[in-house]
């Protein structure tokens, strides 16, 4: 079996010229054998007919003498019988076996018939004459051995033929590396991205499918380095956010040990080390969850319900963090009822008043605003926080972004919340977007699909 997608076409290009053109040589011939028939018989007779006029115009003795010197027994054989069956011939056999003379056509002829006897091919005709001698009738058999023409013909066909599939051929080789040279290039540039290269340029010009197929690979490699990028980094992101409350835990657990250590200190510490514990177990939560998200979109368990209600209850379950700073709300919750999966709303809401609160000063106000129109839902929570510089906007929904880099441990957090809360409304079909001023404030936007 030929695997090589090469050789297959160069086969089959082969293949096609080959029968094609032994195809329509033979169709040539069936389509004009008649008319060759029709022409070798017309050349045939006339020739006949000028050597029974030289026997009439000559003694048989010079008409023999004649006729054995004629040029044209170069492309004629002549045989010519007496009544006993015996017969002179006239030409030179080269690679001819000439036709059979039957007793019964020598009768017809001897009789006064003209015999004409073709063939199946082209070139074989026979035809038998009277010949009126002083010495007697005798039967004139003339046949055309393959004339210069004819041969010249063959050969020119032969020579074409071959000279066409030369060229063809190498034409068709020509044809061939320019068609499979692209799937050499794509070939190459999916063993190095197997091994783990993305920075491939494959540079083909070409337009049509292979183009297409060329334009689509760059695009998917373009995709699998941003992967890539994507994957570096979160393991990155992840080393480094383990890295700190593991230091933190194991620092303050060799400090432990210490017999002299103070029980207020101790205290300190063994809150410190749980903090930080409830910090991993938190991030470690939070990356199943997205995970879980990202490839399941069959996780929503959607219901109708009040959104403005439910937005009052989340304040409410978060007025420990709020009252501690004495922050306020300003709300204008337009009634609508929506349909979607009511926990996972939950958890937005939650992370985006969480955040707001965490980067809002005290005595400050939050506001949240539900407007509406005929099919989707815009809630939008704006603060009076620290804000997120222009740069950072466009990452705060990344995974381990930290828009704060003051390294304040109140501020701390795993820099994935706002990764789920984009991934619920996606989920959700819809969008968020954030628009936010360095030391004036942030808004958060979310809009959804009221079903």
């Amino acid at each position: 079996m030929i695997k090589s997608l090469y050789i297959r076409m160069v086969l089959a290009f082969f293949t096609v010229v080959v029968v094609g053109t032994v195809l329509a040589f033979f169709v040539a011939v069936w389509v004009f054998e008649e008319k060759l028939n029709e022409n070798l018989q017309t050349l045939l007779l006339n020739f006949g007919r000028d050597t029974v006029r030289v026997y009439e115009a000559l003694p048989e003795d010079e008409a023999e003498s004649y006729l054995s010197e004629m040029k044209q027994l170069d492309s004629y054989y002549i045989r010519i019988f007496d009544e006993t069956g015996q017969f002179r011939s006239y030409g030179t056999l080269i690679d001819h076996t000439p036709a059979n003379v039957t007793t019964e056509r020598l009768k017809r002829v001897l009789a006064g018939e003209l015999v004409q006897v073709n063939s199946n091919g082209v070139s074989a005709v026979l035809l038998g004459m009277p010949l009126q001698t002083k010495s007697g009738v005798k039967a004139m058999f003339v046949e055309p051995l393959t004339p210069p023409s004819t041969a010249f013909l063959k050969r020119w066909i032969y020579s074409f033929i071959i000279y066409f599939l030369l060229i063809g051929g190498l034409m068709i080789l020509i044809a061939s590396v320019y068609l499979i040279r692209p799937i050499k290039k794509l070939t190459k540039a999916t063993k190095r991205i197997a091994r783990g290269d993305f920075d491939v340029k494959l540079n083909i010009k070409q337009t049509g499918e292979l183009g297409d197929l060329a334009r689509s690979f760059e695009q998917m490699t373009n995709d699998l380095r941003q992967l890539e990028q994507m994957r570096r980094d979160f393991v990155g992101n992840v080393s480094h956010e383990i890295k700190s409350p593991l230091t933190s835990i194991s620092g303050y657990a060799a400090a432990l040990k210490a017999d002299d250590l103070p029980e207020n200190e101790r205290r300190r510490y063994l809150d410190i080390i749980i903090e930080e514990a409830k910090r991993m177990t938190g991030m470690n939560d939070g990356l199943l969850k997205l995970s879980l998200l990202e490839s399941n979109s069959q996780l929503l368990q959607p219901s109708t319900y009040s959104l403005d209600e439910q937005i009052r209850r989340v304040i409410v379950l978060l007025q420990p963090q709020w009252s501690a700073v004495n922050i306020g709300f300003d709300l204008q919750l337009t009634p609508v009822k929506i349909t979607a999966d009511y926990e996972l709303l939950n958890q937005v809401w939650s992370n985006i008043i969480v955040n707001a609160i965490k980067f809002s000063g005290a005595d400050e106000t939050i506001s949240i605003v539900i407007g509406q129109d005929a099919s989707n839902v815009v809630v939008s929570i704006t603060d009076q926080g620290i804000g997120i510089a222009q740069e950072d906007q466009k990452h705060i929904f990344d995974r381990f972004f930290k828009a704060d880099r003051s390294h304040k441990r109140k501020n701390n957090g795993s820099g994935i919340g706002l990764a789920i809360v984009k991934q619920i409304v996606l989920l959700h079909g819809g969008d968020i977007a954030v628009q936010s001023q360095p030391g004036v404030g942030t808004t958060i936007s979310v809009t959804l699909p009221i079903k």
